[in-house]
């Protein structure tokens, strides 16, 4: 035992402040007990912090600000990487991402490969639901979350306000990654958005008219 936790606290004083540790870091180098009561012993001596039920981060300090955690979106795509799964933004939280709504959710769900789990960090709560392969096969940064957005209010409860607002921000995606996306969205999101591009192409047509006819009087 004494060999894990020596092991574990040579490779941690080697790594940067500000670092998430997890167990699974070092497995394969002693028991899982082993290695859980090494990171309880290096965070009672101040090496580590412990974030959330099992994550761990090495201290970093600003002059400032004080004591430096990571933010929940880091703690996100750190275990993602370590995990090798996919995660996306999903529910309130992709509302607020994509700045339909002012209101800071509370809780973070993303939709994943990986196992469903729960954790909090603090009061923020982060939530991964199990979901399909093919939601997660949307490419574009925009429109994957725009698709989200549009599951989470129901394209029956889009008002006008958000309606330009959503197509402001799918005029920002690159085009070929929003055809991909809008092969993979479901019928009646695909439909929304489609007949959204048209109408307001049109009334942009029309109103450039209008300009165009007034200007020549």
């Amino acid at each position: 035992m004494q060999a894990t936790h020596t092991h574990i606290e040579h490779v941690i004083l080697r790594r940067k402040g500000g670092e998430l540790i997890f167990p699974t870091d070092f497995r394969g180098k002693g028991t899982e007990d082993a290695i859980k009561k090494a990171l309880s012993r290096l965070t009672q001596k101040g090496v580590l912090k412990r974030l959330a039920h099992g994550i761990y981060y090495i201290p970093k300090t600003d002059p400032v600000l004080g004591d430096l955690r990571p933010g929940a979106e880091d703690v996100v795509k750190m275990l993602a990487k370590k995990e090798k799964i996919r995660v996306r933004p999903a529910g309130a939280y992709v509302l607020h991402q994509l700045g339909l709504t002012t209101q800071v959710p509370t809780k973070l769900v993303y939709i994943t490969d990986g196992h469903p789990r729960l954790f909090k960090l603090g009061r923020m709560q982060i939530k991964f639901k199990a979901t399909t392969p093919k939601k997660l096969s949307t490419i574009g940064k925009i429109s994957s979350l725009v698709i989200q957005a549009l599951e989470e209010i129901g394209t029956d409860n889009v008002d006008a306000k958000t309606e330009l607002k959503l197509y402001e921000l799918l005029m920002k995606e690159v085009p070929k990654n929003l055809k991909h996306d809008l092969a993979l969205a479901p019928a009646k999101v695909n439909d929304y958005i489609v007949k959204l591009l048209k109408k307001q192409a049109n009334d942009r047509l029309v109103d450039a008219n209008k300009r165009t006819t007034k200007s020549d009087h």
